[in-house]
């Protein structure tokens, strides 16, 4: 009797130490891989929601990160492929991918300049709902890529101040859409938003190309 009571305590003790290290033990972190894949797919179907609510709308800021979110989706799609490339060809692709951020910058200028010789203002409350959606996508990205952005040379860099930058980005936005709705009914507010996004895009592609440029040299040492 004493031996079956003293063999069901043992075996209690070893039921409640293999809960305790179920407990203790840390959900899978996603591979680099499956990050980019993960993130490449959200901006890829954003792009679409927020690209047409501002030719609904007529928003610069918001058609600059619309843009954002496809060079963001084409970035990570890029990274994916080169995983499983020689370091010195990564950071070429690091090179090439500093010139893609320029992308939007780009887009977003041309896109001011009209909006500069029509200066209607957007719709308020679209722009900071469109705003919202696409600060709550990037911030989700930014969270996942910053357990990477170390240990993945210039192009996990890439796409982490890709995400970093659009989080920024979409918070001003939220900003510009309540102070058109509230204090400034202009079109201004939106286009200093569209063009502190091209600046900060500019910024990005300026890190990245250095950090690839980096990279290469290690690769060639």
């Amino acid at each position: 009797m004493a031996a079956s009571l003293v063999g069901c305590g043992v075996l209690r003790q070893r039921h409640h130490a293999r809960l305790r290290s179920y407990g203790n033990r840390e959900a899978p972190r996603m591979t680099f891989r499956q990050t980019v894949r993960l993130v490449a797919i959200l901006n890829l179907a954003y792009f679409g929601v927020e690209f047409a609510v501002a030719i609904a709308i007529g928003s610069v800021s918001l058609f600059a990160d619309s843009v954002d979110f496809l060079e963001d989706a084409s970035v990570n799609l890029l990274i994916l492929l080169a995983l499983g490339w020689r370091a010195r060809n990564r950071a070429r692709l690091g090179m090439a991918l500093a010139g893609v951020l320029l992308i939007p910058g780009i887009a977003t200028l041309w896109t001011a300049w009209e909006k500069f010789n029509l200066p209607v203002a957007p719709a308020p409350l679209p722009l900071s709902a469109a705003g919202l959606g696409a600060l709550v996508v990037n911030l989700a990205c930014a969270l996942m890529l910053a357990a990477h952005r170390h240990h993945g040379g210039s192009l996990a860099k890439a796409a982490f101040l890709s995400a970093r930058n659009d989080v920024l980005a979409n918070i001003a936005i939220v900003a510009a859409g309540l102070v058109t709705a509230t204090l400034w009914r202009s079109a201004w507010p939106d286009l200093i938003v569209g063009l502190a996004i091209a600046a900060l895009n500019a910024d990005a592609a300026r890190e990245v190309f250095e950090a690839a440029r980096d990279e290469h040299a290690e690769a060639e040492a």
